[in-house]
Formats: C-alpha cells, sequence, structure tokens
C-alpha cells in the first residue's frame, strides 16, 4: 500500500508495527515467566541470565509501541515533519537496555563463579532452555518480517536482538549438559558467554540506530533514487539527492535539471511526475521534494550565498 500524500502510509505501517510488537510482546513475556520459575526452583545462573534478558526484551517493545503510536500523529507548526524520530529514539532506548541486561547478566555469572551453588532440576532447565529458544525465534522471525516490509530498523535490529536470545537460550542448554557431565562451573561459564553475545548485539544494534539518528542512509537507497529520477520523462541532469530516515519513513530532497525553455507550469508537471515515480518505485518513501533547476545553473552550488 502506497499514497501520494506524505502522511497516509505511516498509519498503515505504523498499525503492522503496533501488530507485530503486542503479539510479540506477550509470547516474550510468557517464555521469560516460565523461564523465570525454573530458574528460581534451580538455581541455574545461566538460565537467570537469559530470563533477565528476555525480561529485558520484552520490555524494549514498551518504547517501540509508543513510538509507533506517537508516529501516527500529523504533523504539527513546530514538528513539521511529524514525530518518525522518536522511533529512533526508542531504538536508542533499546540499546540501552541491551547492555544493562547484558552488565547484569556479566555480574550475576561473576559472582556466582567466585561464590558457587549447586543447579538442580537439570532436565527442567535443559526443557526451558529449548523453550526459549523456540519462543525467541518465533518471535524474531515475526518481527524481523514485518520490520522489513515496514523499513523499521528499531523493529528489525530487536528481532534481530530476538533471534540472539534463541542462541543465548541453547548456550543455557550447554551449561546445563556441562553440570550434568560433572563440570558445575559449566553453567556460570555459559552466563558469561551469554553476557558477552547480549554486549555484540547492543553495538551491532547502536551502529544501525545512531547511524539513523545520524540522517545516515544505506548508499543503495541513494544510488535507487538518482536512477529513478534520471529516468524520468524531461530530466536532463540529477546533482544533488538527499536522503534521511524518520522512523521507518524515507524523506529525500532532489536537484534536477530541465531544459531551460519550458514555461514554469511545464518545469512543475515535470517535478510532479519524478515525485510521482518516486513514491512508487520506493516503498519505504513518505515525501519527496524536487527542485527544479536550468541546465546552465544546475546544482545547489548556484544558490549559494557569499557573505555580504
Amino acid at each position: 500500500m502506497h499514497g501520494h500524500g506524505a502522511f497516509e502510509p505511516v498509519i498503515f505501517t505504523t498499525q503492522k508495527g503496533i501488530l507485530a510488537i503486542q503479539w510479540s510482546f506477550l509470547g516474550l513475556l510468557a517464555t521469560a515467566v516460565m523461564q523465570l520459575v525454573i530458574a528460581i526452583l534451580s538455581g541455574s545462573m545461566a538460565l537467570l541470565s537469559d530470563t533477565i534478558h528476555n525480561f529485558g526484551d520484552a520490555g524494549t517493545s514498551v518504547p517501540l509501541w509508543i513510538a509507533f503510536r506517537l508516529a501516527r500523529w500529523e504533523p504539527t507548526k513546530r514538528f513539521t515533519y511529524g514525530f518518525g524520530r522518536i522511533e529512533d529514539l526508542a531504538g536508542v532506548v533499546i540499546v540501552l537496555t541491551i547492555t544493562l541486561s547484558a552488565i547484569i547478566a556479566g555480574w550475576e555469572s561473576i559472582h556466582r563463579l567466585l561464590h558457587p551453588l549447586a543447579v538442580r532440576h537439570l532436565g527442567a532447565v535443559m526443557v526451558a532452555s529449548l523453550i526459549g529458544f523456540f519462543g525467541n525465534e518465533t518471535v524474531a522471525v515475526y518481527r524481523i518480517k514485518v520490520g522489513r516490509e515496514i523499513g523499521s530498523a528499531a523493529l528489525v535490529a530487536d528481532g534481530y536482538h530476538a533471534r540472539i536470545d534463541g542462541f543465548t537460550s541453547l548456550a543455557v542448554f550447554a551449561g546445563a549438559l556441562g553440570v550434568w557431565l560433572g563440570f558445575p562451573k559449566a553453567d556460570p561459564l555459559a552466563g558469561l558467554l551469554i553476557a558477552a553475545a547480549i554486549l555484540r548485539i547492543a553495538w551491532q544494534t547502536g551502529k544501525v540506530i545512531f547511524g539513523r539518528l545520524l540522517d545516515g542512509v544505506e548508499p543503495n537507497i541513494v544510488d535507487e533514487i538518482r536512477s529513478s529520477v534520471s529516468q524520468s520523462e524531461g530530466v536532463l541532469e540529477v546533482t544533488e539527492v538527499r536522503v534521511r530516515w524518520l522512523g521507518h519513513r524515507l524523506h529525500t530532497e532532489v536537484n534536477i535539471a530541465v531544459p531551460a525553455e519550458l514555461s514554469v507550469g511545464k518545469g512543475h508537471q515535470i517535478a510532479i511526475h519524478v515525485r510521482h515515480d518516486l513514491l512508487h518505485h520506493l516503498p519505504f518513501l513518505s515525501n519527496a521534494t524536487i527542485h527544479i533547476d536550468p541546465p546552465e545553473a544546475s546544482g545547489e552550488k548556484h544558490h549559494r550565498t557569499g557573505p555580504h
């Protein structure tokens, strides 16, 4: 679904994002509660670390849900681009939450290495870890699918977060197996391994989120816009192309050259067609501003104002 205005697509895509967040939150919460009960009964540090992280992962759904709700608000005189940037700020909260959960899991694992306790109910720990893996993987597939469909870096990152959580649940299984084979330190060591994996997730997620906060985009998007515009009828040259993400929607500004003999009305019609083609060509594009130049004064260098 793609409208020709700057706001219509946001309503549709944010509704899909909200549904993905709600269902994945319920799935992760149920998984984490079940794991917590078994972690308390068994005394497994690895399972407790994994449970802490799963609760943190479920908690990241809250700022994302708020961001998607606010993104549906229409632009105002103060916030003329709308409220899509709140989604990127929610991504920062997600990164901080992931990092905090890594610190807690690592601290508790080191404490358990220095002050070991026996792990009980190893069979239940193994079952809980497998349930954690399948629960997280189901949520990961759902989040990543919807995140890619609507162009949400925060939702995709949260999906990969859930996927790695699934693999850390398998690390819990390995720790319990090690204890069963007669190596009691396998459990807290697995907890440390999980903490390291969580930190890696935080680093990778942070690069994506902070990149978008700094108006960074994937270079292929710029190339795609330039290629699409250059093929539009009446366009002689494409000079500047600027693109930014605001949440899960793209905004672009493009300078193009058209024949100098055209009337203002004809040049305006070319700009309308270019914008129309872009909105159809790029599924995540919310708005495009097209600036028309004559060939002899094409590009922003011809419009700069020197010092007075």
